[in-house]
């Protein structure tokens, strides 16, 4: 797949997910097999206003084929937030027209855009005008069950000039529970020329296959199914090849959870790294003999010391994985 001139390798990226997917899982899920990564969900306004914790998200994934992922509602902003993102050299540059978080959708980013294509038509315009790199969008399949209007939304980027579109492939009002609509994501494939990247309940080869061989999309994206499990991208990888996937073993796995928490206390303040860490630890318990109690310790995380106990833990509780 070739996003603009940036050519792609592989069968799987890993979506953004705010407060998720960070430089260090980034960089653990690309180790693992994610053709790119997708930056967090980052504010253009606070971009533009110099905010040193939005600056801190486009920092970029050396060597790695990556975007940082923009959110706003006003074209001007948005084309001045993508060119000092820019700065940061990426791959490529993400407008997010999907979230469905009140704090985004309310002010007119995110998801909101579903039910305004001419504004986000412009605002598409006003970044691939402003910066030399490709430009994508990640959309939903529209508002609601009454509102879908992934493809209208769908032509109307290619034609402001995006490079490829991610549609995750439920509404705003569905959140992420329900089953994916497929063939709303088959119908967008099929209305534009330019690539598009399916998400939504791909946490395997086989359902990586299935979304591939039911929409003819160009690529696919995990999100939720990598927290704890950036493995899941060699086993898609291995499936697509027709390749047999031996899953890690445990030791392996927590071994990877451990480097990742290493990796943000060396990219973060210290004390955040501890907080955030705490989810991090207990995605990757899940499956796990005695994982409720190991999510408990995992709460209290305040060290590296204490993500080592819940490790040795794990070891001794699950002696034969």
């Amino acid at each position: 797949m070739k996003i603009g001139n940036v050519i792609i390798e592989g069968y799987a990226a890993l979506a953004p997910m705010a407060g998720v997917s960070d430089r260090a899982m980034r960089e653990i899920c690309v180790d693992l097999g994610a053709a790119f990564t997708v930056g967090e969900l980052t504010s253009a306004k606070a971009v533009v206003l110099g905010d040193d914790k939005s600056k801190a998200l486009l920092k970029s994934v050396g060597g790695r084929i990556w975007a940082p992922q923009l959110f706003g509602s006003d074209p001007g902003i948005m084309a001045r937030a993508a060119q000092k993102a820019e700065e940061y050299s990426p791959s490529f540059i993400d407008i997010n027209m999907g979230c469905p978080a009140p704090k985004v959708a309310g002010n007119g980013g995110g998801s909101a855009l579903l039910r305004d294509i001419p504004l986000a038509a412009r605002i598409i315009r006003a970044v691939a005008d402003a910066v030399r790199l490709p430009v994508t969008v990640k959309i939903r399949t529209g508002w609601d069950s009454a509102h879908i209007t992934a493809v209208e939304l769908a032509k109307a980027a290619e034609q402001a000039g995006a490079a490829a579109i991610t549609v995750h492939g439920r509404t705003r009002d569905q959140m992420y529970a329900p089953p994916v609509d497929i063939k709303t994501i088959a119908a967008v494939k099929a209305a534009v020329g330019i690539p598009i990247i399916a998400n939504g309940d791909i946490n395997s080869g086989i359902s990586a296959k299935n979304m591939y061989d039911n929409t003819g999309c160009d690529f696919v994206a995990v999100g939720r199914a990598a927290r704890g499990n950036p493995f899941v991208f060699s086993e898609i990888n291995a499936y697509m090849e027709g390749k047999k996937y031996t899953p890690p073993k445990l030791k392996e796995r927590l071994d990877t959870c451990l480097l990742q928490i290493e990796k943000m206390l060396s990219y973060k303040d210290p004390y955040i790294a501890m907080l955030e860490a705490r989810k991090h630890v207990a995605w990757y318990m899940t499956g796990l003999s005695g994982a409720a109690e190991l999510r408990r310790m995992a709460c209290g995380i305040k060290s590296l010391a204490d993500v080592d106990k819940i490790i040795e833990k794990a070891l001794e509780q699950n002696p034969d994985m």
